[in-house]
């Protein structure tokens, strides 16, 4: 019998940052694997998700090594880190995903997709600075919903609910989850590809396999890696974030706050009908010619090596 091939793609959160497993992460993706076929071990399970990553290292590195494989499943939850830099363009990213989608549907594979809450209220940052990150990610939130319908991707609606803002869920970073929040993801995941016919397998366990790290090793992940994470995203982001800021505070003292809001529903809305007056995967012939990456399966020279230097493959056995 054929194994069900899993192949995930995305940043840290799918890479399983948050839950710890000897030397490295574990995941919702690790998690979700075991539960695809009533026999464990007739799922193969690769991992080419990348802390970091954003939309772009997605369709250029990931997506050509993922389509080698010939996946069954892909997911692909992919859009923070495209938030929280000074390049952020919502065109970009549609049409990025719009590619990624495009090949990974094209070869038949099913899609698996998710939108997320935004980074600045889960880093419980001041309103100024908050509100600008939560607009960027409703922004690809909408993007992300849109286009799961398009290419009919089973969906995980992980922007808001109770369940998400559980601080016993998250890690000391407040960005990724804990155990806890991987397995909820791994849970609501399972659910849907259940309720879709295409999971068999019993579901993955809510419950933690590990105790919740203490305060103090909280604490100095925070002061060590933590500290890393702050200062690289300082460094891209900060400046423009406090411009954003500036430009918040100057709108709301004048009443017009609803005009970034605007402004920013009105990008979505051109991102979206861009893509919509073309057939579906078009997206994807553009991104071919720009960046020479080819999407039908054979990944173009730089992306290869960008793509297998990351590649994790499980057999699951239990």
């Amino acid at each position: 019998m054929r194994p069900v091939r899993f192949v995930a793609l995305g940043d840290s959160l799918t890479e399983g940052v948050g839950d710890p497993a000897g030397d490295g992460w574990r995941g919702w993706a690790v998690l979700l694997s075991g539960g695809l076929a009533e026999d464990a071990g007739q799922v193969e399970f690769t991992n080419l998700a990348v802390s970091g990553a954003q939309t772009r290292d997605v369709l250029e590195r990931q997506t050509p090594a993922a389509l080698e494989l010939r996946p069954d499943l892909v997911s692909v939850v992919i859009g923070v880190n495209d938030t929280l830099r000074r390049t952020f363009d919502i065109q970009a990213v549609a049409t990025r995903l719009d590619a990624v989608y495009a090949a990974v549907t094209s070869q038949g594979a099913t899609l698996l997709t998710a939108c997320l809450p935004d980074p600045g209220a889960m880093l419980g940052l001041p309103g100024a600075l908050a509100r600008p990150l939560a607009r960027r990610q409703r922004a690809v939130n909408a993007v992300v919903h849109a286009l799961s319908d398009r290419y009919g991707a089973v969906h995980l609606h992980a922007s808001q609910g109770a369940w998400l803002t559980d601080r016993a869920l998250w890690s000391a970073d407040r960005l990724h989850p804990g155990e806890r929040g991987h397995r909820q993801f791994a849970v609501r995941f399972h659910a849907l590809l259940t309720a879709a016919g295409l999971a068999t397998g019993s579901p993955p366990s809510s419950e933690p396999e590990f105790p919740v790290p203490t305060r103090s090793a909280s604490l100095w992940w925070l002061a060590t890696a933590g500290t890393g994470w702050v200062v690289r995203r300082c460094n891209d982001l900060l400046p423009q974030l406090l411009r954003l800021a500036a430009d918040e505070l100057r709108h709301r003292a004048r009443g017009t706050s609803v005009r970034l809001d605007l402004r920013a529903s009105a990008a979505v809305s051109e991102a979206l009908a861009t893509l919509s007056m073309a057939e579906p995967g078009s997206g994807a012939e553009a991104q071919r010619r720009r960046t020479g990456t080819n999407l039908t399966g054979v990944p173009g020279t730089a992306c290869a090596a960008a793509g297998r230097s990351a590649v994790r493959t499980t057999a699951i056995t239990g």
